[in-house]
Parts: structure tokens; C-alpha cells; sequence
């Protein structure tokens, strides 16, 4: 039987009349699904005085414009149809095995559904043998009347609670010979586990896993030379893209399932731990800044994702914490003054071989960078709307915070908003920020105390008194995509 189910699909109702009280409940059950657009076939609207009870039933369960039959089965439902051998009982419509058997065993998966109106003293539905086999909708219990009578409804329409999703592609990396392996798969899952069940070794076990995820980084090492060499910066960050998905779905577990500061902080210890991947090595006497090139665009990506995460789940007060101490550099590198706080501008650091890459493509790309965002913006939990939208406010959070004398270049450069240049709405957190009490919400994030400094920022933006974000001709209108001038509007 096809299963191009109409607006308002025909649908027989088969059920004994074993006392007043249940025909006035199938009644009032019929009555619902027509008022949910279900034609309903019942013998108290659809037989006439003086017809063939049996003969019409019959015609019912085999006519093929019936798409749907609800057998509603009680006691003496079952009785009656296991003991009828095709002969007509006194109670009505009762269907019976041989005219079940009528149907195509293929079309009786999608066509029959066992509707339970009573369970035995044990708790067991009255079922009539020949659907026994068959998966049933439980309305016995009053209390959970609604949920059944939806599975009801989507069982008529069609309409599955839960669809297979579309398959993918495998993961290149999976078929790749010289695969490159962090070894964190054990311990990336001992870590999900415990924050999920909120075990109270849940704090080592992530440190455990982020330590061994930053100290196994330096295999993605690469020493680019000659003219390939922005091409293995790419097929690095290519290769990489298993691991930062591994990474976000812990920092999205973290963020939905946690509150308590010490996972938080074993997150920015992370990115502590990290961040000297980005910059001279210690230890080497020669360096070419591109040689860092893959872990430069890694660590901004990783930043924004985990930023997003943050702010996906509404743990704005998380970000203040994860970005207002500064990030501790202790590594021995002539980029940075050893043992000094940075700001959080550092993991936007430029990768100028990705530049160099995009002089040999074609199209050329306004802004490398954003365009190998989008390209690996490939989540449905974080979407790339989600990520520009991070990229955004760390950018609001860099412009609005006082300057670092110490580290006068740090800048955080929104390179996903080359995509943003022509979107003229909000994005998701300054449209909800049309609230009053949102707003105060949401303003630790941008590290703003209140709406004027965030009017200020745009107006001198606008006026060239700071740089605003811009690609040859292109650049995003920020008082549209910050809803500056609804920004707590609204009570």
C-alpha cells in the first residue's frame, strides 16, 4: 500500500460494543480524530438501520480507500475475534482473522494498528492473536491519554515522531593511509560519560582528556617549503576536522549538562595550553611565521566554536569568566613577552598562507579565512549562522574592552562576517535582546555595562574612529546585525 496518505485520510474504526460506557468512549475518540481532520469511518455514523453488520466491516478493512484501521481492542474484543471463526458475533464490527489475513501481508504493516482500551489484571493488553506481533498505541491509562492519542495522530498521517536523517558521506580521514591519531578516543568518551552523569571525577576526566589532546597536537607539526606549501597548511587544517568536532561536542556537553566553575576553568586552561602553537616554538633558532600557519587558523576556529557553544546553551556569564582574566603565555617565545597575560585577540592571529592559497584558486575568495569557516561549518547543533554570530560579539567584546598597551596588534578580526555583508537581520541573541531583561542577560557577554556604550561602538565605527571589518568593498552593516536600535525595547 502506498503511503501517500491524503489531507484527510479515510479511517475505519473496528471495536466491540461491550458496554455503553465503551462505545461512549470510542465515540468521543472518533469525534477527536475528525476534529484533527481524520475522515473517520464509524457504524454509528456510516451504517444504516437493518444492514450487514459484518458484511459492511468487512468491506471497510479491505476496501483500499481505507488507508488506516484502529482495531480498539478490550476484553471481550479479543474474546470475540480469536473466537469467531468468520461467523457474526452480536457485538459489532470485530475484526477477524481471516478477513485480517484479506490484505497483503506488505500493506497490513502501514494499514492496522492495535489500539489498547484495556489490560488484564497483570498489566497485559487484550489483544486478539493474529496482532499480537504488531507494535500497539496504549490508551488505557487516562494520564498519558495525550501522548497516545499524538502517536495516534502521527501513525494516520504518516507523520513519524523521529525520521532516519539523510546519510552522509564517510569521513574522509577514516580512509586516509597515514592517518594522523591524537590518541584521545577513550578518554574523550570517559569524559562525556562523567559530565553527562555528573560523576564527581567529571573535572579530571576532562583535564585528562584536554591534556592529552594539547600535548599530542604537535603531530599536526608540519614545515611547509616551496610552493606547495600553503597547500599542506590546508590539508592539515583538513585533516584536523575530526578532532574539532570531537572537541566542540565535549564543549557542547559541558555547556548544556554543567554550571560549576572548575569544568569552566579547566576549559581555558585548556586554551592556555594551546595557544603557544600558534607562535616560535621554543627550542628552534630558525622559524618562518608561516610554519604555524595551520595551528594559527586551528586555534581560531577552536575559540569561536567553544564560544559558540557558550553562548548557544545561554552561559553568558561563562563567557566573562572564560575571557576576562586574560590568557597565561608560558611558553619561551620571542612573539610574546614570556609569562604575561594575553587577551583573547591572540587566537585570531593572521595565517598569511591561507592568503597565498587563495592567490592560486579560482574564484578567488574576499576572505580565505571566512571561506574555510563556511566550508567546514558542516554542524547541525552549531551552525555557521551560530558561528558568525560568536564571531560577532568577540568582536564587540575586543572593541569595547581598554587597550593593552603591552600588546597594542592583538585584534580580533571577525573573518566569518565576510558572509554578512549582505544579511540585513539580526542575529539570533540581539533579536531576543529587544528585551529589557534579555538584554541585562546578555551584556556580560559583550562586556558592556549598559546599552550606550554598544550605540557609542557603532557610531564610531561608522564615523571611522574604529576600524570596522571590511573586504575589498564589502563590508557587514553592524547596527542591523546588533539590533542596536531595539536593543532593550521591550519590557
Amino acid at each position: 500500500m502506498s503511503e501517500n496518505i491524503p489531507d484527510n485520510p479515510r479511517t475505519f474504526i473496528s471495536y466491540s460494543w461491550s458496554s455503553p460506557e465503551h462505545e461512549e468512549w470510542v465515540l468521543g475518540l472518533a469525534t477527536e480524530l475528525e476534529e484533527s481532520g481524520v475522515d473517520v469511518i464509524l457504524d454509528k455514523w456510516d451504517l444504516g438501520e437493518g444492514a450487514d453488520k459484518f458484511a459492511f466491516m468487512e468491506k471497510m478493512v479491505t476496501d483500499p480507500s481505507v488507508s488506516r484501521v484502529i482495531a480498539v481492542c478490550d476484553r471481550l474484543y479479543a474474546e470475540k475475534a480469536d473466537g469467531r471463526q468468520g461467523g457474526v458475533g452480536t457485538e459489532t464490527q470485530i475484526m477477524s482473522k481471516e478477513v485480517y489475513e484479506q490484505i497483503n501481508p506488505a500493506d497490513r504493516e502501514q494499514k492496522f494498528v492495535a489500539l489498547i482500551a484495556e489490560k488484564d489484571e497483570n498489566g497485559d493488553a487484550y489483544v486478539p492473536t493474529f496482532l499480537k506481533s504488531r507494535i500497539y498505541i496504549d490508551m488505557s491509562d487516562e494520564t498519558l491519554r495525550a501522548e497516545s492519542f499524538e502517536r495516534l495522530l502521527r501513525w494516520i498521517y504518516g507523520k513519524p515522531l523521529y525520521k532516519r536523517p539523510e546519510r552522509g558521506k564517510p569521513p574522509a580521514y577514516l580512509f586516509a593511509e597515514d592517518k594522523l591519531n591524537l590518541g584521545t578516543g577513550a578518554r574523550f568518551h570517559r569524559a562525556v560519560e562523567a559530565v553527562r552523569q555528573n560523576k564527581d571525577f567529571a573535572s579530571g576526566a576532562v583535564h585528562e582528556y584536554f591534556e592529552t589532546f594539547a600535548e599530542n597536537l604537535d603531530t599536526f607539526r608540519i614545515e611547509p617549503e616551496g610552493e606547495a606549501f600553503s597547500d599542506e597548511v590546508v590539508e592539515s587544517i583538513e585533516s584536523f576536522l575530526p578532532y574539532r568536532d570531537e572537541l566542540v561536542d565535549l564543549f557542547l556537553t559541558i555547556t548544556r549538562y554543567r554550571t560549576d566553575s572548575e569544568l569552566y576553568e579547566t576549559i581555558h586552561a585548556f586554551f592556555e595550553r594551546i595557544l603557544p602553537y600558534g607562535f616560535w616554538p621554543t627550542g628552534r633558532t630558525e622559524w618562518r611565521k608561516v610554519n604555524a600557519d595551520n595551528f594559527k587558523f586551528i586555534l581560531y576556529e577552536l575559540f569561536l566554536y567553544a564560544a559558540a557553544a557558550l553562548l548557544k546553551h545561554g552561559r553568558f556569564e561563562k563567557v566573562e569568566e572564560f575571557l576576562e582574566p586574560g590568557f597565561y603565555f608560558a611558553a619561551d617565545s620571542p612573539d610574546i613577552r614570556r609569562g604575561g597575560l594575553v587577551p583573547f585577540g591572540y587566537f585570531n592571529d593572521y595565517a598569511r598562507s591561507l592568503e597565498h592559497w587563495n592567490q592560486r584558486q579560482n574564484p578567488r575568495w574576499l576572505s580565505p579565512t571566512g571561506h574555510v569557516l563556511k566550508v567546514r561549518a558542516t554542524r547541525t547543533d552549531l551552525p555557521f549562522d551560530e558561528i558568525m554570530q560568536a564571531d560577532l560579539i568577540l568582536f564587540v567584546r575586543h572593541e569595547v574592552s581598554p587597550r593593552d598597551e603591552d600588546y597594542p596588534n592583538a585584534r580580533w578580526y571577525p573573518h566569518s562576517l565576510v558572509y554578512a555583508s549582505d544579511r540585513w537581520k539580526p542575529f539570533e541573541i540581539f533579536a531576543r535582546a529587544q528585551s529589557k531583561a534579555y538584554f541585562d542577560r546578555v551584556k556580560v557577554a559583550l562586556g558592556v555595562e549598559n546599552l550606550n556604550e554598544l550605540i557609542r561602538l557603532t557610531d564610531d565605527l561608522h564615523s571611522g574612529e574604529r576600524r570596522a571589518p571590511k573586504w575589498d568593498f564589502d563590508t557587514p552593516y553592524l547596527p542591523t546585525l546588533m539590533n542596536v536600535e531595539e536593543l532593550a525595547t521591550r519590557t
